[in-house]
């Protein structure tokens, strides 16, 4: 087993033992309407373990707020990379996401670190 498989299934046992329950809203453009001028959205949901906490201050800057909120998922977890397009729904809250860091070994995700408003 590879390093990068090793560290992305602790990631994954650790987040399911400690984290709480999240739901990840993968948001996927659809069709243009041309009497309203809308997109359509399409959604999928994908309920997973996550940690919640807050940003730090030395992360705020002119992207990231002082009550944004960090969201760490396992890579493990997901079939897909999330982006700022996606939402996440935690306590029937939905928070848009914001900047998705993705933490590697060797090129290989092995977690997420989502920062949400």
């Amino acid at each position: 087993m590879s390093l990068a498989k090793a560290l992305k299934k602790a990631a994954s046992a650790s987040l399911k033992k400690l984290g709480g329950d999240v739901t990840i809203r993968q948001v996927t453009a659809g069709a243009y309407n041309t009497t309203t001028g809308a997109i359509t959205e399409s959604t999928s949901d994908t309920t997973i373990k996550g940690a919640l906490s807050n940003v730090s201050r030395n992360q705020v800057n002119d992207l990231i707020e002082s009550q944004d909120k960090l969201l760490t998922v396992s890579a493990g977890d997901l079939t897909f990379v999330p982006t700022t397009k996606d939402r996440v729904v935690i306590s029937s809250i939905e928070f848009k996401i914001i900047q998705v860091v993705i933490n590697e070994q060797n090129n290989t995700p092995v977690s997420f670190d989502l920062i949400l408003r």
